[in-house]
């Protein structure tokens, strides 16, 4: 039998230095994010978070957990990472955000084929930016290197966050009821839903590259349009979940407008104007350039609605004025009708 050469991690392609690596580079960012609740540092097999010290004592704990989808393939063809590891963070505070919930702290993960520590560190880096910004803790994390299962230069981002709502803030549709106001304020673009429909229709079907720029789009560029950060409404949102005149919030996520609203209106249904705001270009773009019946545009993208906001018809005015003072573009989209079936539905007006 011949002599065999020793094997190690590395001939497996697994690369050990290379994700110390990527951790060193991005610990500064990640302990910036620390808030009082947090015990501990960097590198502990467990995040500890102290919900007394984060103010959060007799709180309802609420958490969620998502990805980015398929917009971290533009973000590969553009060779821009940090913009999405904020999208992450942004995306998941809004969906605990529409519970009544302010986030606490937020975990990431890194799936990869072989490790880039420019990459993951700008990836994390992306995170930890974004929390620092909301005041959310980045508490811990896991980067996998996994070559044949993801191809080389392949990678996936997913994090999960924790909040805490307290009891007579909580919005679980309770407070929502027949001739209430619809608002809306607008999305940065297609935010993380509807991008392998808008891949198919810019990248193949238009034929075009990540750095044209067609006419269609007013002057960005396709990636520019496309990486477009998810927006977060915390800072806009807050002060009205905490003076309770907001009953119902809804995050337009993958399934638009159709599908998000009836998630959060306790049963009734919601009637809808589509011309009480102006189509943003790229969806504009998206549907003309892929033929995209409206049934099916308004169920894939959010079409430029990003949060939707149910309201007492007498605090519709000042809920209005309020966000107008802080800069906000606020739409007046519909109401809050009597279900019409057996659980609650959208209809255009």
């Amino acid at each position: 039998m011949s002599e065999s050469k020793p094997l190690t991690y590395r001939d497996a392609g697994v690369d050990i230095s290379a994700q110390d690596e990527a951790l060193g580079r991005a610990k500064d960012a990640i302990r910036s994010t620390f808030t009082p609740g947090v015990l501990g540092d960097v590198g502990s097999f467990g995040g500890l978070f102290d919900l007394s010290r984060a103010g959060a004592s007799g709180e309802i704990l609420v958490a969620s957990a998502d990805g980015v989808g398929t917009k971290l393939d533009v973000a590969k063809m553009a060779g821009v990472y940090d913009t999405v590891g904020r999208d992450l963070v942004q995306h998941c505070i809004n969906d605990i955000l529409v519970q009544g919930a302010r986030p606490l702290f937020f975990m990431d993960y890194v799936g990869t084929g072989k490790l880039d520590p420019k990459v993951v560190a700008a990836l994390i880096e992306g995170c930890a930016n974004a929390c620092r910004d909301f005041n959310l803790a980045l508490l811990g994390g896991e980067t996998a290197e996994m070559p044949g299962l993801y191809a080389e230069g392949d990678f996936d981002l997913v994090g999960f966050l924790v909040g805490s709502v307290k009891p007579e803030h909580l919005l679980d549709g309770g407070k929502v009821r027949a001739g209430q106001v619809l608002l809306a304020l607008g999305s940065a673009g297609l935010h993380t839903n509807g991008y392998s429909l808008a891949r198919k229709i810019f990248f193949e079907r238009l034929e075009l590259g990540a750095n044209d720029r067609p006419a269609s789009l007013g002057g960005p560029s396709v990636a520019e349009a496309l990486l477009a950060p998810h927006r977060c409404y915390l800072e806009q949102l807050w002060p009205f979940i905490e003076t309770q005149r907001v009953s119902a919030l809804g995050h337009i996520t993958g399934g638009g407008l159709v599908d998000n609203l009836p998630r959060v209106l306790g049963g009734f249904d919601a009637v809808i104007d589509r011309s009480s705001w102006e189509t943003p270009p790229l969806f504009k773009a998206l549907c003309e350039g892929g033929n995209v019946a409206d049934e099916e545009a308004y169920q894939a993208f959010n079409m430029g609605i990003g949060i939707v906001l149910a309201v007492e018809p007498e605090d519709a005015d000042s809920v209005t004025s309020e966000l107008s003072a802080q800069g906000e573009q606020v739409y007046r989209i519909g109401e809050v009708q009597a279900a019409s079936g057996e659980k609650g539905q959208v209809h255009w007006a």
